[in-house]
């Protein structure tokens, strides 16, 4: 055995490996090809009393999903108090049970359509079409006040909240396990219930109810600020500037980065008439994926040079790609401001994804 020339083979290989570009692939926390949670919703044909207790069969047989989990995933520590999230459907309505593990549950905004956030809260974040654009933000206090949200598309694309807009026929109600706003006992927490009626999440589309199979994304979050009791009253803790400290921020399906407006990252909601279900990703979902890499990567070579990238090399990824044994065609169009990349299998739908985070089809 020749000791030295294998040493001299094995700092070869390395020097080699070290020098080749990744292909198609991220090692960040918020990467796209890490897969998000999922939940298959059952369909519900019992009359739901929206009060908060969840004391019906059909709330009882559904599976709560995992704890809540810090918003930028297992780098960071679990959350100190729990949270949960459970769901039914019908033909006209999306009922959404949360339960929120508190030891002093308090709230202070009294209006609709109040910054809700700035109290603890629990925020839904819904896109029924699934393509990035046109999603709904529901966020709701211990008081039972809602401030509701329509995003044309994510804040990070230009976007802006349409404020104005409700949702239509709305029901919801909060139970406390203990007493709200009272310092002197130790509470066990709250419990939310919502009736979201489907027709209300269509805004400029023609309402199609889900059928069997359909997939929406879905993400929950719950904003907890630290506090302390002063003459009688929860109260905000704050830095030596005055300021009130940074809120906690935890959620159902980790994001990767402080930011629930990447609806890249949210969860998959898949809809089912039929019990026991198993969650089953669509193959279009794992080539949406790989757009999702080159606009991310897009976005990266933009804030570094000024510009995007004009092609796949550029970014150090290749326009083959095997995806569970089919070949893809990857490609990319792009001028210094704007871009389209696709994908497609030989004869199949070519999926689009531009700068602005939109994925759309065509044949």
């Amino acid at each position: 055995m020749n000791l030295c020339k294998d040493l001299s083979i094995l700092v070869l290989l390395l020097i080699v490996s070290l020098s080749l570009p990744a292909q198609n692939s991220v090692k960040s926390n918020d990467s796209p090809l890490k897969l998000p949670k999922s939940y298959v919703i059952q369909h519900t044909q019992q009359a739901l009393k929206i009060d908060g207790g969840l004391n019906e069969v059909d709330w009882q047989k559904v599976q709560w999903t995992s704890d809540f989990v810090d918003i930028e995933g297992a780098k960071k520590p679990s959350p100190a108090l729990k949270t949960k999230v459970k769901m039914l459907w019908n033909d006209s309505t999306l009922f959404i049970a949360a339960r929120l593990e508190e030891p002093q549950v308090w709230a202070t905004l009294m209006n609709h359509d109040d910054i809700i956030y700035y109290d603890n809260d629990f925020e839904i974040f819904i896109d029924p079409h699934g393509n990035g654009h046109n999603y709904f933000e529901i966020e709701i206090n211990a008081f039972n006040k809602i401030f509701d949200l329509f995003i044309p598309k994510p804040y990070r694309n230009g976007g802006d909240a349409l404020i104005s807009w409700n949702v239509a026929n709305l029901k919801s109600a909060i139970k406390v396990d203990g007493t709200i706003n009272n310092p002197a006992d130790v509470d066990k927490g709250w419990t939310i219930e919502m009736a979201i009626p489907l027709k209300s999440l269509y805004l400029g589309h023609p309402f199609k109810a889900p059928k069997e199979g359909s997939l929406w994304r879905i993400n929950f979050s719950r904003v907890q600020w630290d506090t302390k009791i002063s003459h009688g009253k929860n109260m905000k803790l704050k830095d030596a500037s005055g300021k009130d400290l940074p809120e906690h921020n935890w959620v159902w399906s980790p994001q990767g980065l402080i930011n629930m407006h990447y609806p890249e990252h949210w969860g998959y909601l898949q809809f089912s008439k039929n019990e026991n279900t198993v969650f089953n990703l669509p193959y279009v979902e794992r080539q949406k994926q790989h757009l999702w890499l080159i606009y991310k990567n897009q976005k990266k070579h933009h804030g570094k040079f000024g510009k995007y990238a004009t092609n796949l090399k550029e970014l150090g990824m290749n326009g083959q790609q095997n995806i569970e044994g089919k070949e893809n065609l990857l490609q990319m169009q792009a001028t210094d401001h704007q871009f389209t990349a696709t994908i497609a299998v030989k004869g199949g739908k070519v999926i689009h994804l531009n700068e602005e985070g939109l994925l759309y089809f065509k044949k």
